[in-house]
């Protein structure tokens, strides 16, 4: 934000229906000039709509994908190499906007940045997330271009054989573009990352986020754009083979997951919670390493599982939750989600989390 637009904005806070005129007047500017900064809050999401209506309930910001699930799954176990019968159905995904998404029903106010291009996939997206309440007016629309795609194909017990993602939009995410969103980005409570931007990108965003910056790593070759800048990650979701890749050491047990987490808190992260699958979460801080396991599920589709357990340890942190009830939230979301056909359960509720917690032998009220 420029000094003059900082100027402006005060005096608009103070006299929220103060007209250009006025504003030019106080400024010593012309009324066009102030037209001009005006437009440019708006840009930077700090002034909403006609007369001049702030931003100022508590909000999150996520940064990353935003695409369209192709989902196969077959009736029968996978051949390979032939057709198999089986259903297929198309719903708004991409890790940033699922983690947005599983926010949104945790009753948070959420800001998704992404990149959209020009087709039926972008519309359809757009007015999903509007649905949701989630505010896209910060995303980028680069004509001619593709929305991202993600094709994925389950076994018949619902986890992931196989994957084709199209994300080359995501490359339009430069740092340029995210200079014009830092004030947005650094007045919310929490930022929330996925590694589908550039590299260079997810560096700007750590160098200059005054918030705390969460970080999903998405995947081994995603992964990689995060050595840099560990120090600078507040909290950082891996699965194990991405724990392996960032630290250089290989988890082969208890004590070796262990070696790995705290070498992620020397390497400056304040929290890391390292995913086992099946085999629940290993996670640390300065003061607690713990690992605790799953709860129990009935296992409909494993996709969208990471996402909510974000979503819920982003939730976990506003709330003021231990590490550990950090880590027991994650982990019942994930089993609601999990319990789901759908990528996004319906059924995520900060009541839901709870209850399945409470169920399983701890008890955490808000």
């Amino acid at each position: 934000m420029t000094d003059r637009e900082r100027q402006l904005l005060t005096w608009i806070e103070e006299k929220p229906l103060i007209s250009q005129q006025e504003l030019a007047q106080r400024a010593g500017i012309t009324r066009s000039s102030v037209a001009v900064h005006i437009s440019n809050l708006m840009k930077k999401g700090l002034i909403q709509g006609k007369g001049y209506i702030l931003q100022t309930r508590p909000y999150a910001v996520v940064i990353g994908g935003a695409s369209t699930d192709i989902f196969g799954c077959p009736a029968k176990p996978l051949i390979a190499r032939d057709s198999n019968p089986g259903t297929v159905s198309l719903s708004p995904g991409g890790v940033g906007r699922n983690i947005a998404h599983n926010l949104s029903l945790l009753g948070e106010q959420v800001k998704m940045i992404t990149a959209f291009g020009e087709d039926v996939h972008a519309e359809q997206i757009t007015r999903n997330c509007r649905e949701l309440g989630i505010d896209i007016s910060c995303s980028l629309t680069v004509p001619n271009a593709a929305t991202s795609t993600y094709l994925f194909i389950t076994n018949h017990f619902g986890d992931m054989e196989l994957a084709i993602s199209d994300m080359e939009i995501y490359n339009h995410l430069t740092p340029e573009f995210l200079s014009g969103k830092m004030d947005l980005i650094n007045r919310s409570r929490i930022c929330i990352a996925d590694t589908n931007p550039p590299q260079e990108t997810l560096e700007y965003l750590a160098e200059n986020c005054k918030c705390p910056l969460f970080v999903d790593t998405v995947s081994t070759t995603k992964a990689v754009k995060l050595r840099g800048i560990l120090d600078k990650i507040h909290t950082i979701k891996p699965n194990r083979m991405e724990a392996q890749l960032l630290t250089g050491i290989t988890i082969t047990d208890d004590a070796s997951l262990e070696k790995a987490a705290l070498h992620f808190l020397k390497l400056g992260v304040k929290q890391v919670f390292i995913s086992l699958g099946s085999e629940g979460v290993f996670c640390a801080d300065k003061d607690t390493c713990i690992k605790l396991p799953c709860y129990p599920a009935q296992i409909m589709n494993t996709t969208g599982a990471g996402d909510s357990f974000l979503a819920a340890l982003a939730w976990a942190h506003l709330e003021g939750f231990s590490l550990a009830d950090a880590a027991r939230a994650g982990l019942a979301a994930s089993s609601i989600c999990v319990a789901s056909k759908e990528t996004i359960s319906p059924q995520i509720s900060t009541d839901n989390i709870l209850a399945v917690i409470n169920k399983n032998g701890s008890e955490i009220y808000i």
